[in-house]
């Protein structure tokens, strides 16, 4: 606690003075000049006291033993014209002198204002500086050292704003006794008993009134001294700046809307300032948008718009190139929007920097037309995006670059590594489908027999669309070759393609056949077993020793190349007698045809007389002969065999059989009682005949012939059945071709499922013959 006297002095009294004990007391400062007022100031653990008189003022600094001081200044100020300002003017000391009102620090004096006037009172309150002044107009009657005022004069209240500069209110009153501040007012008590109550608008009613003055300014003060949300100011600057550009003043009008980004909607502002002669305010906006990162694909378009506009390169060259970390723009609308105002050259700066390829490929090829550029960059690309770009753009540079395009897909379909970045291009490997890039190579069959060339070499194993387009051109060169030496080259490279067995087969096929590669239709002919294909070549080129000689090659496989090697020879009217005997020859050999079919074939060829098949008839009669003869013993031989078994039958039907067996038929032992004896003079053990017999009726012995024969009996009676279920459905049906279809496709005439007759039987002839007839008028229906 300090008190001040008007002796000058100020004692300062520590501790608790309720206990004298425990309080200290001692004079802090001594003078002869009225001490007319004191502060005690506290920043952090240092506390300061300041002193004034009516000519100087002092700071003491308490917390320091030896209390040491400093003289602040020569002028004072009468009683009750000082005050502690609070933190917010960082708690200096207020001397209202009659021409200034001054503002100290602990160490020195800080800013003064010039409030000219005799104050009779200093105050201060959150914020607000109150000062009662005498009026001008009123006599001053007051006593030396104090400001005792007569009845009769006015006084001017004055209440000050620091911070914002301005004067928040302003009246005069009769004999003001103090002004207090309490409950969130301000209380003026006057000498005539009246009290008068000052309360402060609220902050918004305050920029209401500042915003019809048109005093924006101090309304953004104010607004930030209150601390206003960025709502609210950005409110204000919007006000401000509407404000301003209604007057004219475009440049400080986009400053306030600069300071709007964020919260008003930027096409506010860009409508006002579309005008062409206000661009360059809406650039300034626009640049201010985007290094905030608010700005989105048309923002973007525009502002380069304008610098296109403007021809402004510097700064369009210092947007576009800032480093990574300070984009805040579309880089890929920006590339349009260059690329669209002819500014190729930075769109391809833009476009490399950022790694958009699809667009610096874009630029370079279709609008520089730099093609070996273009080509460089897709080297130095990972391989996918290299992949992706060689696609789309591998046509375009193939026409232009043909060499260094056909390099860069071999690597590109082979062992691929980006130039220039070793490491990079050590762990970014990969391999195309060489397939894939065929259709780059139209119009340029000599770069893509290269490529071609070059994969089978490093890849046998590539695509069979390789193989295939490799085919199609070597065939392309062997049809237009002339020299017989090249062509005999070409012709051993296109089959041995073929013969590498990774071409498509149909395919080709079609191209050999395409270009009349006689080699290499024959090859896939008998590749694919196409046997009366190559029947029919040689037929069509009527070339009857081929002929023969394919179906004395291929005939083993399939017989009836003979019969169809006949039919053609029948059908010529050269003179083919020796093919024809040749065949017929053969198929007298074979026994493909039957004759009656081979003399309706020769019958429609005019030049093949009755010697040209004489020799065929002779000898096929003549087997014919031979076969009758050979029935007919054998028809005697079963006949006799089967009196004889009816005689052996008659015999054990009538006469005592006479059983002399020895041994046991089954173990081969000497024959004991009990046995077993059958009719077929078979003899064997009882338990020998229960240990292996199935039936008590049945010789062990004879069981399975017996079996088999009665299988044959059941065969026979089936077929027999089915033979004639057949005949009558041939003779009752329109379509008889497709009644021998159906049983052919079940099986009835398959050899491998007929059963043999046993002798004496006539079935296996008349089946025989059968089939015979059905096959001749088969053929004949063809």
């Amino acid at each position: 606690m300090a008190i001040g006297f008007t002796d000058g002095s100020v004692v300062l009294t520590k501790g608790d003075i309720t206990r004298d004990r425990h309080s200290k007391t001692l004079t802090l400062h001594e003078g002869t000049i009225p001490v007319t007022g004191l502060a005690f100031r506290q920043v952090a653990k240092v506390t300061h006291l300041f002193v004034a008189t009516l000519e100087k003022v002092y700071c003491y600094t308490l917390s320091i033993k030896e209390y040491p001081h400093v003289e602040l200044d020569t002028h004072g100020c009468a009683l009750r014209c000082s005050s502690l300002a609070d933190p917010s003017q960082d708690s200096q000391f207020i001397v209202a002198g009659d021409e200034c009102v001054y503002l100290y620090q602990p160490d020195e004096r800080g800013p003064c204002f010039a409030f000219d006037g005799q104050k009779l009172l200093a105050h201060w309150h959150r914020g607000y500086l109150f000062l009662l002044i005498k009026d001008p107009k009123s006599p001053n009657k007051a006593a030396f050292g104090s400001r005792e005022n007569s009845s009769s004069e006015k006084q001017l209240l004055t209440v000050y704003d620091l911070d914002n500069k301005f004067i928040a209110y302003s009246s005069t009153f009769d004999d003001v006794i103090d002004v207090v501040a309490e409950w969130g007012s301000f209380y003026i008590l006057t000498r005539d008993g009246k009290m008068f109550v000052l309360q402060e608008k609220d902050t918004q009613t305050k920029l209401e009134m500042l915003f019809k003055k048109n005093l924006f300014v101090m309304a953004i003060n104010l607004a930030k001294s209150q601390h206003l949300d960025s709502d609210g100011l950005s409110e204000i600057f919007r006000q401000y700046g509407d404000h301003l550009y209604l007057k004219g003043d475009h440049d400080g009008a986009i400053q306030q809307y600069i300071r709007t980004i964020g919260k008003l909607e930027p096409s506010y502002v860009i409508r006002k300032f579309l005008d062409a002669q206000r661009i360059h305010n809406l650039t300034a906006y626009l640049q201010a948008l985007h290094r905030q990162s608010l700005a989105n694909a048309d923002h973007t378009t525009l502002l380069l718009n304008c610098y296109t506009k403007l021809k402004d390169s510097s700064k369009l060259e210092e947007f576009i190139k800032s480093s990574e970390s300070e984009v805040h723009f579309d880089v890929e609308i920006a590339i349009k929007v260059l690329r669209q105002a002819g500014y190729h050259s930075h769109a391809v700066f833009l476009a490399e920097k950022h790694m958009h390829h699809e667009w610096y490929l874009k630029i370079q090829l279709e609008d520089l037309k730099n093609y070996q550029e273009g080509l460089r960059y897709i080297g130095r690309l990972p391989f996918d995006q290299a992949e992706s770009n060689m696609k789309r753009y591998g046509k375009t540079l193939m026409h232009h670059v043909p060499e260094g395009t056909t390099l860069l897909l071999k690597g590109l379909c082979t062992n691929y590594q980006p130039s220039g970045d070793a490491d990079r291009a050590s762990l970014d490997r990969g391999r195309a489908n060489s397939e894939e890039f065929i259709p780059i190579f139209a119009n340029h069959p000599r770069e893509l027999k290269a490529f071609l060339e070059h994969m089978i070499e490093v890849d046998p194993h590539s695509p069979q669309g390789v193989y295939d387009t490799l085919l199609e051109l070597r065939l392309q060169d062997w049809a237009h070759e002339q020299d017989p030496e090249r062509k005999k080259v070409l012709q051993e490279e296109a089959v041995f393609l073929l013969r590498i067995d990774n071409t498509v087969f149909d395919k080709a096929l079609v191209l050999c056949q395409m270009h009349n590669f006689k080699e290499g239709i024959l090859y896939l002919y008998e590749k694919g077993k196409l046997y009366q294909q190559i029947m029919h070549y040689h037929m069509q080129n009527e070339e009857y020793g081929k002929v023969i000689e394919a179906c004395q090659r291929y005939g083993d496989q399939e017989a009836c190349l003979w019969e169809q090697a006949l039919g053609y020879f029948a059908r010529k009217e050269e003179d083919c007698k020796a093919y024809i005997s040749e065949v017929l020859h053969h198929i007298d050999q074979n026994n493909l045809m039957p004759p009656l079919l081979v003399v309706q074939t020769l019958a429609h060829n005019s030049t093949a007389t009755l010697s040209v098949i004489k020799d065929y008839l002779i000898s096929k009669l003549q087997r014919e002969s031979q076969q009758i003869e050979d029935d007919g013993r054998k028809i005697r031989q079963y006949r006799e065999e089967t009196a004889h078994l009816r005689s052996e039958i008659q015999e054990l039907q009538t006469s005592a059989k006479i059983f002399q067996k020895t041994k046991c038929n089954m173990c081969n032992s000497p024959l004991e009682l009990p046995s077993v004896h059958f009719l077929c003079s078979h003899s064997f053990h009882q338990h020998c005949f229960e240990s292996y017999a199935d039936s008590e009726a049945e010789c062990p012995t004879c069981t399975p012939e017996n079996r088999k024969v009665m299988d044959m009996l059941r065969a026979q009676d089936q077929k027999r059945d089915l033979h004639d279920h057949f005949n009558r459905q041939l003779r009752s049906s329109n379509d008889g071709f497709s009644v021998v279809a159906d049983y052919f496709g079940r099986g009835v005439f398959n050899k491998l499922t007929l059963v043999t007759d046993p002798p004496g039987s006539r079935t296996g002839s008349l089946e025989f013959n059968l089939q015979r007839d059905i096959l001749i008028n088969t053929k004949r229906k063809f």
